[in-house]
């Protein structure tokens, strides 16, 4: 690969700027983001060159069809996205085609060719992280990687540089768009979960198979990532706690606002003393909280450091041009330091590699959080008392209790109830105790209850 040595001018004038010669890009797909990148790329070119130092050139394009937004006139475009890796004469490959397996190999590929590699694929660096940084460690070569968390938001960076100077405590994220989306339209107008992820779909909020996103998968990604620059540890997916939000019932956000709370499918990390938290999983959290108020398709980071205290991110997690822009700032990025030191660019993942700690994930049964249940039992006398006697021998305090409406016609009646912050092991042993009271007729609802508190 051409190495970005300078050109000098013709003028000797020693008070002149050094002209670079232009960076080359090579983009693989064209889809949704790529055809976002490729536009920015070209609109904003004047604007990216005087950022840059240098201008920042779209030299060949990897993709199985055109898009009809873009003009390709002048790149060169194969059908074969392996020839963008082997293409001597780009200096920087930018992966938006997604999946783990192809872009696998492309990336590890354009590794090898000594090509920097920009990527929007969460999924990618959340499984193969560890082994693609090492590789592009070893050909001194950067990936970047700002687009796969948050779309447009610069949470990566943010933490990565802009906190550097802090210990992160903790952090948690509205970090799926689709997910919230349906938990704000389920809130706002009390529908049920099918009848909004039809809605989602058709907007193409929602994939046709929306599994991904719903069961939580996709924010556990991010998490990955955001669990590993925010506290110095291996990129660790197969650690996460993951629960979606498919079985949410429309009843218990409608209890929640009640209770003065709104539901969010949350990913919240956390480093103690004993280890750190990976989880996913929806959470009431205070209706008057800043989290609680990111509505619709939108992301949002709070991050919790020691010397700054708390800061929020938040905007379009996703979208062609708002994914784009991250997309295009990872290029301006590399495009500056192509002939800087590899030990002296900022670290994938915040720390030095050698200096990345394998500190113990807790297990979820570990991890204390309150709780809200509610418990569909039989209005028959002592089935509360049986209930209480259950969540007291689990050593489980109760914040708050309501009894709603009884059901007339099958005798049934809703109880609520807030617990204090405890053990998740406590709150299972309870459950399991209550679904055995005879009068106890359907499943315990359990969601997890988080303050964010600073």
């Amino acid at each position: 690969m051409y190495n970005a040595e300078p050109l000098k001018t013709n003028n000797h004038n020693s008070n002149e700027a050094t002209v670079l010669r232009p960076v080359s890009v090579g983009i693989v797909g064209l889809g949704t983001v790529g055809s976002g990148t490729f536009k920015v790329l070209q609109r904003n070119a004047e604007d990216i060159a005087r950022r840059a130092g240098r201008s920042i050139q779209i030299v060949h394009v990897g993709a199985r069809r055109d898009h009809p937004d873009c003009d390709t006139t002048g790149v060169r475009v194969s059908r074969d996205i392996f020839e963008v890796a082997r293409d001597p004469d780009v200096d920087i490959l930018v992966e938006l085609i997604g999946g783990t397996t192809t872009a696998y190999e492309l990336t590890m590929m354009a590794i090898a060719n000594g090509k920097h590699v920009v990527t929007a694929n969460k999924a990618l660096i959340a499984l193969h992280g560890n082994e693609i940084f090492a590789a592009a460690r070893k050909k001194g070569v950067n990936v970047a990687f700002e687009a796969a968390v948050a779309g447009g938001v610069p949470v990566i960076k943010a933490i990565r540089e802009g906190l550097a100077a802090n210990r992160i405590l903790w952090l948690a994220g509205i970090i799926n768009g689709t997910s919230n989306f349906i938990l704000t339209e389920m809130w706002d107008k009390g529908r049920s979960f099918q009848d909004v992820l039809g809605e989602a779909q058709a907007k193409g909020y929602a994939e046709a198979d929306p599994t991904f996103d719903v069961e939580g998968i996709d924010a556990a990604h991010k998490l990955t990532i955001l669990a590993s620059i925010a506290f110095g540890i291996p990129l660790q997916f197969d650690k996460v706690f993951v629960e979606g939000i498919s079985r949410m019932e429309s009843v218990d956000i409608k209890y929640a606002e009640q209770l003065g709370y709104r539901v969010k499918l949350l990913g919240i990390t956390r480093q103690s003393d004993r280890g750190v938290e990976l989880r996913v999983h929806p959470a009431l959290i205070p209706a008057g909280h800043l989290m609680a108020n990111v509505n619709g398709a939108l992301n949002a980071v709070m991050v919790i450091a020691d010397a700054v205290g708390p800061t929020f991110y938040s905007g379009w997690g996703a979208g062609s041009e708002p994914t784009a822009s991250s997309v295009v700032a990872d290029v301006i990025d590399v495009a500056r330091v192509l002939t800087t030191d590899p030990t002296n660019r900022v670290p994938h993942l915040a720390f030095q590699a050698d200096r990345l700690e394998n500190l113990p994930i807790l297990p979820i049964e570990e991890v204390e959080t309150a709780f809200y249940l509610r418990i569909l039992a039989k209005d028959s006398p002592g089935v509360l008392n049986k209930i209480t006697a259950a969540l007291s021998r689990a050593d489980i305090n109760i914040e708050a209790i309501t009894q709603r409406e009884i059901d007339e016609v099958n005798g049934q009646v809703p109880i609520i109830m807030v617990t204090r912050k405890i053990k998740e092991a406590q709150v299972r042993q309870a459950i399991s105790e209550i679904e055995a009271v005879q009068d106890v007729v359907d499943r315990v609802i359990c969601i997890r209850l988080e303050m964010l508190e600073t």
